[in-house]
């Protein structure tokens, strides 16, 4: 069949199958866990936890490339007085 002889694809029995198909998805259903419309809710007094970039160890190359610089020597030397002075706000400043 030559692409002149062809149907448009909407008018494919495939496609005329997937359209019908209305069988749910397993990855799409949530199961009724929280989501936008189901929003899970904190008792009173409760703190929500928060998880930060600086919750995990940083090692002065990683902070240098994830300010964007070149691992170079002079780069990780920086990074490494940069965490050394500021500490977790250092981080903070980069990976939010």
């Amino acid at each position: 069949m030559t692409d002149q002889n062809r149907p448009p694809l909407e008018e494919t029995p495939e496609v005329a199958d997937a359209i019908e198909d209305d069988v749910a998805v397993d990855a799409f259903v949530t199961g009724g866990g929280p989501d936008s419309e189901n929003p899970q809710f904190l008792a009173p007094g409760q703190e929500p936890v928060i998880r930060t970039g600086a919750d995990q160890p940083w090692e002065p190359v990683d902070l240098a490339m994830a300010k964007g610089w070149d691992p170079t020597p002079a780069n990780i030397e920086r990074a490494r007085k940069e965490l050394e002075r500021d500490g977790a706000a250092a981080i903070e400043r980069t990976v939010p």
